[in-house]
């Protein structure tokens, strides 16, 4: 990237404006509320990212992202865009992310997300659906990779190349510009846009687990309620002092409105991670105090404690055990889900050894960490819960903005997903499904009547495709009504769970359950690459041979650690053959989501084969 943020701060370097929050109602539209924003906080830190170059984290103001928006939005009006065009955006969470949004819905233009690491014959689809005119992606390797699925019906008109290496790139291409040569240098104001809340705003491609993807439309008001509700929600008094380190996708509309436009209402300051393997270092730097994440993220931390704990004497095994037991009845006792136990007057001293090392991890200053996108297994919050991690699990889904219920300071119960968020309404219907009504729902999906008419119910209320059951306003995620694998035997099996108890195990990465029909089930298994060669070698086997994976002995031990794994479920829910694998499933392979959910039908399809030898 060739051009520069001009950083500026105001002469008297001590004033400190204390931004208030700026209420739905008042933004109006999502833009206006970024306007808002850079007019009433100019010059406090709006972001934070990692200088490739000088390996050094700069600070943003609203001010500059006022002004690197502006040009940005003069890049966009040179294209000769209408009110309602899409425009589409494939980077990397950064600031050149928010400029070309704020930019593209200044002027009407509904924005559409696109994954980084989605398959090019994916994005192209969704380009093609959407009718896209702009598109901002990283270089010229990127856009080429997707261009070959693009055929000549295709509405692109401009491609912006945020990193080009190549400076004729456009000659055999008229529709490339590197971002030097098309964006302005000149910045001006930003438009002032009287918009319409309930115009569409953004149309976001769903990750599902099952088919082509869905654009769902989102308003501005959709996203704008939710966002506000969720702060009410969560009962911070002082949300502008937070620290967000974002890491998870802002193509998902969970990042997106948790962790780009709740800080942007509160003034939070928010910091981009390198990346998901770089996360450890960078809580290290950041020391943020508020994450979104997915359960995955403090599994792959709890797989690591495990296996240094692993390590340790049976007396350091056991304190730690021990913390966590007392702090877990700390934690019930304070949130009055259980009673008072004496032995919770040792917590302060167990968290001063056993806790701090875990917030620690962590970057020290974490007061709350946002989970959803997948149930969070009870082992791993009762672990980071009882040592004093606020993990608050959330739930909700594309198509409602996100975030439908949270659990919050006041009432935080892990098992379920938490208490309904306030304007939103919950129903259970048909099957135990779960079904949301409120200005959060989106307005539908993008060129699909038939798909929109089939979620919808004929009284208003939008069909989650998740059981559940609803105490008082709090929310429990009972199963999945499509998930369930039903044996030749009748007996029904709840696969996505014993898949999350199985991937606990820290010999093993993934896993999928199959047996639809079948008398007995078998699994997909993916091994940890970290611990692989020394389960290798405790059978005499090289782990760089892939025969290995063939070994019947090794096999006899990995149903041994799934059968324990798994020693909860009913006796019927018993896996008797497995096919190991090192390959992880990935969102590159178009195997797995943005939250990191199996495609489960993509995976079967692609080891069908070996599904089949199993049987």
């Amino acid at each position: 990237m060739r051009y520069s943020l001009s950083h500026h701060r105001s002469k008297n370097n001590n004033m400190r404006i204390l931004p208030q929050l700026i209420p739905c109602n008042t933004a109006g539209t999502l833009d206006r509320l970024f306007r808002i924003r850079c007019l009433t906080s100019p010059q406090r830190t709006a972001y934070r990212y990692y200088d490739k170059a000088t390996k050094t984290w700069p600070e943003v103001s609203w001010k500059d992202m006022a002004d690197l928006t502006s040009r940005w939005q003069q890049g966009l009006q040179q294209e000769g865009l209408a009110s309602g065009d899409r425009v589409a955006i494939q980077l990397k969470n950064s600031i050149e992310w928010i400029a070309f949004e704020q930019a593209a819905l200044g002027l009407g233009l509904v924005v559409v997300p696109l994954y980084v690491d989605d398959r090019a014959d994916n994005v192209a689809y969704i380009l093609h659906d959407a009718g896209v005119k702009v598109l901002l992606v990283n270089d010229d390797k990127q856009w080429q990779e997707v261009s070959v699925h693009l055929d000549e019906n295709s509405q692109l008109k401009r491609v912006v190349l945020l990193n080009s290496k190549n400076e004729d790139v456009n000659k055999n291409d008229p529709r490339l510009s590197p971002v030097e040569n098309w964006l302005p240098g000149e910045v001006t104001h930003l438009q002032e846009r009287g918009g319409d809340p309930l115009k569409l705003a953004t149309i976001v491609y769903t990750s599902g687990t099952t088919g082509r993807p869905k654009g769902v439309m989102l308003s501005h008001q959709n996203i704008l309620f939710d966002a506000e509700s969720l702060l009410n929600q969560i009962g911070i008094n002082d949300p502008h002092t937070l620290e967000f380190l974002s890491f998870l996708p802002l193509s998902h509309m969970y990042e997106r409105t948790i962790g780009y436009y709740v800080p942007m209402m509160a003034g939070a300051k928010v910091s981009y991670a390198r990346s998901v393997q770089q996360l450890a270092e960078d809580f290290q730097v950041i020391k943020p105090s508020i994450i979104v994440t997915v359960p995955r993220i403090f599994e792959r931390f709890y797989d690591k404690m495990q296996q240094k704990l692993s390590k340790q004497s049976i007396f350091a095994r056991s304190l730690f055990r021990f913390a966590v037991y007392v702090g877990w009845k700390n934690f019930k006792f304070k949130q009055r889900t259980g009673w008072f136990n004496p032995i919770i007057i040792l917590n302060p001293i167990l968290n001063k050894i056993i806790g701090a090392k875990i917030h620690q991890l962590l970057g020290g200053k974490l007061r709350l960490a946002a989970s959803g996108g997948a149930a969070l297994p009870e082992s791993v919050a009762r672990t980071f819960v009882g040592l004093g991690v606020n993990i608050f699990q959330g739930y909700g889904m594309t198509e409602s903005s996100p975030a439908v219920t949270m659990n919050s300071f006041h009432r935080n119960i892990p098992e379920s997903v938490g208490e309904i968020i306030h304007g939103i309404d919950c129903r259970i219907g048909e099957n135990d499904e779960l079904q949301i009504k409120g200005p959060v729902v989106m307005l539908g999906y993008w060129n699909n009547h038939q798909a929109t008419s089939e979620v919808m119910t004929e009284d208003g209320w939008l069909r989650t495709g998740d059981k559940a059951r609803i105490d008082g306003r709090s929310v429990y995620i009972t199963g999945r009504i499509k998930d369930i694998l039903v044996m030749s035997n009748g007996e029904k099996i709840p696969p996505v769970d014993m898949e999350q108890a199985i991937s606990l195990q820290t010999e093993f990465e993934q896993a999928l359950i199959v047996g639809e029909g079948k008398s007995y089930l078998s699994a997909l298994v993916i091994l940890n690459g970290e611990t692989w060669p020394q389960l290798a070698q405790q059978h005499g086997l090289d782990p760089l041979d892939p025969e290995s994976l063939k070994n019947k002995k090794l096999m006899a031990t990995v149903l041994k650690l799934i059968a324990a794994a798994l020693h909860n479920f009913p006796g019927y829910a018993k896996v008797r053959r497995v096919h190991l694998s090192l390959q992880p499933w990935t969102l590159e392979d178009g195997l797995v989501t943005a939250t990191l959910k199996i495609k489960r039908a993509l995976v079967v399809k692609k080891f069908q084969q070996d599904i089949e030898k199993m049987y």
